[in-house]
Protein backbone atom coordinates (compact mmCIF):
# COMPACT_ATOMS: atom_id res chain seq x y z
CA UNK A 1 0.00 0.00 0.00
CA UNK A 2 1.53 3.03 -1.25
CA UNK A 3 0.11 6.95 -1.14
CA UNK A 4 -3.00 7.88 -0.86
CA UNK A 5 -4.22 4.03 0.15
CA UNK A 6 -1.50 4.25 2.76
CA UNK A 7 -2.30 7.39 4.43
CA UNK A 8 -6.03 6.04 4.24
CA UNK A 9 -5.43 2.02 5.83
CA UNK A 10 -3.04 4.18 8.53
CA UNK A 11 -6.25 6.96 9.47
CA UNK A 12 -8.84 4.28 9.42
CA UNK A 13 -6.26 1.77 11.89
CA UNK A 14 -6.40 5.02 14.11
CA UNK A 15 -10.05 5.74 14.35
CA UNK A 16 -11.01 2.02 14.53
CA UNK A 17 -8.32 1.47 17.58
CA UNK A 18 -9.52 4.53 19.07
CA UNK A 19 -13.62 3.99 18.77
CA UNK A 20 -12.35 0.20 20.81
CA UNK A 21 -10.58 2.42 23.76
CA UNK A 22 -7.21 1.20 22.54
CA UNK A 23 -4.04 3.42 21.26
CA UNK A 24 -1.60 3.31 18.65
CA UNK A 25 1.68 3.40 19.79
CA UNK A 26 3.56 2.60 16.57
CA UNK A 27 2.26 2.07 13.11
CA UNK A 28 4.17 1.26 10.11
CA UNK A 29 1.99 0.64 6.61
CA UNK A 30 4.50 -1.50 4.28
CA UNK A 31 3.41 -2.35 0.69
CA UNK A 32 1.98 -5.24 1.48
CA UNK A 33 1.47 -5.64 5.19
CA UNK A 34 1.16 -3.67 8.37
CA UNK A 35 3.01 -3.55 11.75
CA UNK A 36 1.08 -2.40 14.68
CA UNK A 37 1.73 -1.65 17.92
CA UNK A 38 -1.30 -0.97 20.28
CA UNK A 39 -2.49 -1.15 23.78
CA UNK A 40 -6.22 -2.58 24.34
CA UNK A 41 -8.21 -2.94 27.64
CA UNK A 42 -7.84 -5.95 29.37
CA UNK A 43 -11.19 -6.93 28.84
CA UNK A 44 -11.80 -6.76 25.09
CA UNK A 45 -11.08 -9.91 22.97
CA UNK A 46 -8.55 -10.07 20.56
CA UNK A 47 -10.07 -11.54 17.97
CA UNK A 48 -12.86 -9.16 18.01
CA UNK A 49 -10.66 -6.81 18.10
CA UNK A 50 -8.65 -7.17 15.23
CA UNK A 51 -11.52 -8.15 13.54
CA UNK A 52 -13.13 -4.54 13.78
CA UNK A 53 -10.05 -2.80 12.69
CA UNK A 54 -9.25 -5.04 9.96
CA UNK A 55 -12.79 -5.25 8.31
CA UNK A 56 -14.01 -1.68 9.24
CA UNK A 57 -11.09 -0.53 7.62
CA UNK A 58 -11.19 -2.88 4.13
CA UNK A 59 -14.47 -1.46 4.00
CA UNK A 60 -13.78 2.49 4.09
CA UNK A 61 -10.45 2.09 1.94
CA UNK A 62 -12.40 -0.33 -0.59
CA UNK A 63 -15.51 2.46 -0.38
CA UNK A 64 -12.93 5.21 -1.34
CA UNK A 65 -10.61 3.45 -3.43
CA UNK A 66 -13.20 1.56 -5.90
CA UNK A 67 -9.89 0.42 -8.17
CA UNK A 68 -9.24 -1.65 -5.68
CA UNK A 69 -12.06 -4.27 -6.20
CA UNK A 70 -10.77 -5.12 -9.18
CA UNK A 71 -6.72 -6.33 -8.21
CA UNK A 72 -6.60 -9.84 -7.30
CA UNK A 73 -5.49 -9.60 -3.25
CA UNK A 74 -5.88 -12.35 -1.06
CA UNK A 75 -8.84 -14.06 -2.80
CA UNK A 76 -10.11 -10.12 -3.73
CA UNK A 77 -10.08 -9.18 -0.12
CA UNK A 78 -8.31 -6.53 1.01
CA UNK A 79 -6.58 -8.33 4.51
CA UNK A 80 -5.17 -11.80 4.50
CA UNK A 81 -6.95 -14.09 7.08
CA UNK A 82 -4.47 -13.76 9.64
CA UNK A 83 -2.75 -11.91 11.70
CA UNK A 84 0.38 -12.29 14.22
CA UNK A 85 0.04 -11.44 18.02
CA UNK A 86 2.37 -11.33 20.50
CA UNK A 87 2.39 -9.10 24.39
CA UNK A 88 4.81 -7.25 25.24
CA UNK A 89 6.57 -6.36 28.10
CA UNK A 90 10.53 -5.69 28.54
CA UNK A 91 10.92 -5.46 24.76
CA UNK A 92 8.48 -2.85 24.25
CA UNK A 93 11.44 -0.79 23.36
CA UNK A 94 13.02 -2.94 20.78
CA UNK A 95 9.73 -3.95 19.45
CA UNK A 96 8.96 -0.15 18.71
CA UNK A 97 12.00 0.53 17.06
CA UNK A 98 10.88 -2.89 14.89
CA UNK A 99 7.98 -1.08 13.75
CA UNK A 100 9.20 2.11 13.41
CA UNK A 101 11.82 0.99 10.81
CA UNK A 102 10.37 -1.51 9.04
Amino acid sequence: MTGHVAEEVGQCIHAFVEQQKGEVVELNVQFDHVHLLILMPPKVSLSDFVGTVKGRTAIRVFNKFRELKRRPYWGNRFWARGYCVNTVRLDEAKIRAYVQYQ
